[in-house]
């Protein structure tokens, strides 16, 4: 391998590396925050306990089985399948001609959303049951204990995977090129087809996924550390030195 032509083609292509590297992060990080989203509220209405009432627990009951099978769906399927199966679908079954763009957001964020759920309903079932209990003797419903003591604990505790997957999706925006999203993968296949140098332009996308990932990890351990507080407390107030 040459460096000075690795050089030189990316000299020459530069803008639309940056133009394929703008569309990952932002796909990813709008897809990430969605997914955070779709799996908070999943994993919230999946841990609801069973309800006195006949009527509500057979509501919960098929609630519960919808979500089951979408985040089996979600899970045991291929993202560049479901990128298929979503944007061609939607047209074909629903008439409904998606942006591509919109189609990657949907995409990624729904198959975040079911890993997420997951993951937040592991984080909540990790919780003492004593604090639950504690929040039901005070009068407080099972929505007012998730969101004010709950979730909190939760968000913390679950923050390094979320972190995983936001990195999982900086790479996983590559199978979009199926569908016609310009993200970084799509970018360089077109280098590729005007220059033929198919090794060169794709060790620099690499380096470009490695410096995004790398970057992006660093971040937000960085927000991990500083959640966690300071490993040393210095004694304050009128507490007796010895």
């Amino acid at each position: 391998m040459s460096f000075q032509l690795v050089k030189e083609i990316f000299l020459d292509n530069w803008p639309m590396y940056l133009r394929g590297a703008g569309m990952t992060i932002v796909i990813s990080v709008i897809s990430t925050i969605l997914g955070a989203i779709i799996g908070l509220l999943i994993g919230v209405v999946r841990t609801i306990p069973e309800s006195a009432t006949r009527g509500k627990r057979v509501i919960l009951k098929v609630v519960n089985t919808i979500f089951s099978a979408y985040v089996e769906y979600f899970r045991g399927t291929p993202m560049i399948v479901q990128a298929m199966v979503i944007y061609y679908g939607s047209a074909l079954l629903f008439d409904i001609h998606l942006n591509r763009f919109v189609a990657a957001i949907i995409i990624v964020s729904i198959n975040t959303g079911a890993y997420m759920a997951e993951i937040v309903r592991g984080g909540i079932t990790s919780i003492d049951e004593g604090q639950f209990e504690a929040a039901s003797a005070i009068g407080m419903t099972h929505f007012q204990s998730m969101f004010n003591i709950i979730l909190p604990q939760v968000i913390r505790n679950i923050l390094p995977a979320t972190a995983n997957e936001f990195v999982i999706n900086i790479k996983d925006t590559s199978v979009l090129n199926v569908i016609g999203v310009t993200e970084l993968f799509f970018q360089t296949k077109s280098i590729t087809g005007n220059n033929f140098k198919f090794f060169e332009s794709y060790f620099i996308a690499s380096g470009i996924y490695l410096l995004m990932t790398f970057t992006i990890t660093r971040i937000l351990r960085h927000f991990e550390k500083r959640l966690d507080g300071p490993q040393n407390y210095d004694l304050v107030g009128n507490q007796m030195q010895v």
